[in-house]
């Protein structure tokens, strides 16, 4: 305890004193304070003491949501309190869930959040990004980074078992970083791990892992809450659902894709409940695949089949939001569907191209059609406004007259015929749709591809043209790394669908990644999301929110922004 309150007296991090001063004089948020701090290893409730005893100069507070911060934090990360009765909770029951089962092997290849909530039951993750956007330790007790953040210092918590009775240790967490890292593996975190080269890691001591990065990077705590970022054993041989080994609340019981998948309850889990018994509450999980069709995931919801549907599309949220037993959560997001181009292959090699088809996007439309308005414009930069150092730029005006002109400068007078490939599900009909009208006038014939989602997230990569949601991340920095980038030979990272790779981007990009003052990597994000407007490979056209809808019987849930389904405290109360 006296080395830990040594550090604390340090401040841990150099920064987090030029931090306290920004806050002090209000030139930053409480929101930005906490998240920069605990990215930098401060710990939440240290953070918390200090927002709680000072006040910022009032004339120059920036403006923000309300984000009220405890002034104690509790020993654990916690699910923030939903609108539930007092009381304690209850042991016990079955919640089933309306979702896709799809096909898995190596959680590390996972490409979509559905396989990741059914298996982060049974596998953890190092750190945990909450509600709010604030990341604690998780797996790991804390972290510690040096000036530079070159060089971060990661301390695993002691005590922890697989459920098969292995104790996690520096060589598991070892080798899922090298898993990571491996090429052949396919992962996701390769592209996002860029800075880390497998022969900078360093075994300190058994619960002690040190990482030397190639460039510095404030987003690492961050990074390894990424979903395909699970722990499993260093015993691993590469497919979960064989082998079902992880530090998690749920034990896998069946797995049928495109049908179901059941987890129980893990007896020895190491986290513990408000009785002082292990969690989690809820007995078992059914995952419920029903397919595509919205009526049948409404009706199952409103019979009864279901507790809960995951990532609802707006048309399931206006059906249910006001059934008297199903409670509806939101919360603002960085979720978008990304109009993408491969700017490989024609035509989208030709940016006059790629802004014709920019101009024909219809904002408001598009987001009246596909979302109810429920969501803010955007103006095709990879950037929301709910990341802390974003950019607001002037929405981008539908401008079919300046599509055709840009067309026939591209050689394409007469005009463009192009498909279109996308998901049937959520926004996506719907927003091909509309963009096929609004093109029209704009000189594309838009053809329209509609798959399955299975048949889509097999080729989501590969098609010319397409929609694919992209999930929320905290850090804007994050998600620019994960799908605009390439790697040390120049090759586009795996998540790279339009293989837009542009040296500048590229380097302003590590740049504002290793900039600890968020006004001065929101200059950085200025010319970033310049360079993604004019030269860039894709059309965004609005951020949403994100709803958690389930019965009310549901206790202690909430709207991740992520679409995670946290839920090793939730609890059932069947007399609700």
């Amino acid at each position: 305890m006296e080395i830990i309150k040594r550090k604390e007296q340090k401040e841990v991090h150099p920064y987090i004193p030029e931090l306290k001063e920004l806050y002090r004089a209000g030139r930053i948020t409480r929101r930005e304070f906490l998240r920069t701090a605990t990215l930098l290893g401060m710990s939440f409730a240290s953070a918390s003491l200090f927002l709680a005893s000072c006040k910022p100069t009032p004339t120059a507070a920036p403006t923000e949501a309300p984000t009220e911060a405890p002034t104690q934090a509790p020993a654990q990360p916690t699910v923030a309190p939903t609108a539930v009765p007092e009381g304690m909770p209850k042991r016990g029951g079955t919640m089933t869930i309306a979702t896709r089962v799809p096909r898995i092997d190596h959680p590390a290849r996972l490409s979509w959040i559905e396989g990741a909530n059914q298996f982060r039951q049974v596998c953890e993750y190092l750190t945990f990004t909450d509600y709010d956007n604030i990341t604690h330790p998780w797996l790991l007790e804390r972290w510690e980074a040096n000036e530079d953040v070159t060089e971060w210092t990661l301390y695993i918590r002691k005590g922890i078992k697989f459920n098969d009775g292995q104790e996690l240790t520096a060589d598991d967490v070892i080798f899922n970083f090298q898993q990571w890292l491996d090429p052949d593996i396919g992962s996701s975190m390769l592209g996002l791990l860029s800075y880390l080269s497998p022969e900078n890691i360093e075994k300190v001591d058994d619960y002690t892992v040190k990482l030397y990065l190639n460039s510095p990077q404030i987003g690492v705590p961050e990074h390894l809450f990424h979903y395909p970022a699970m722990i499993v054993p260093k015993t691993f041989e590469g497919d979960i659902v064989r082998q079902p080994v992880g530090t998690g609340p749920f034990l896998l019981e069946e797995y049928v894709e495109t049908e179901r998948a059941v987890f129980r309850r893990r007896e020895d889990y190491w986290k513990m409940g408000a009785d002082g018994k292990p969690l989690p509450y809820i007995d078992k999980l059914v995952y419920l695949d029903l397919g595509e069709e919205e009526a049948a995931r409404i009706a199952a919801l409103q019979s009864g089949q279901v507790d809960n549907i995951f990532n609802p599309s707006a048309e399931i949220w206006q059906a249910v939001k006001d059934l008297p037993d199903i409670m509806v959560y939101s919360t603002p997001t960085a979720q978008t569907f990304v109009i993408r181009m491969r700017v490989d292959m024609e035509p989208w090699n030709d940016n006059r191209v790629r802004q014709a088809l920019k101009k024909c996007i219809d904002r408001q439309k598009m987001l009246d059609l596909a979302w109810f308005g429920e969501g803010v414009l955007a103006h095709d930069t990879h950037v929301a406004p709910v990341h802390p150092a974003y950019c607001p730029k002037d929405i981008p005006p539908y401008d079919p007259e300046g599509a055709r002109q840009l067309l026939a400068e591209a050689g394409y007078p007469d005009g463009l015929t192009v498909e279109l490939a996308t998901q049937e599900a959520r926004a996506e009909p719907a927003m091909a749709q509309a963009l096929k009208e609004s093109a029209a006038a704009g000189g594309f014939n838009i053809e329209l591809n509609i798959m399955p989602s299975a048949q889509y997230w097999d080729v989501w990569t590969e098609v010319p043209l397409g929609i694919t949601i992209w999930a929320h991340r905290p850090l804007g920095t994050m998600v620019l790394a994960l799908a605009y980038t390439a790697d040390d030979e120049g090759n586009p990272v795996p998540w790279n669908e339009t293989r837009w790779v542009d040296e500048e981007f590229s380097q302003l990009l590590k740049e504002a990644e290793r900039t600890l003052d968020v006004e001065k990597r929101r200059e950085i994000m200025c010319q970033l999301e310049d360079i993604q407007m004019e030269r860039g490979s894709v059309g965004i056209a609005f951020w949403t929110s994100v709803w958690y809808i389930a019965h009310k019987r549901i206790k202690n849930v909430r709207a991740h922004p992520t679409n995670y389904d946290i839920l090793f405290d939730a609890w059932i109360d069947d007399e609700a």
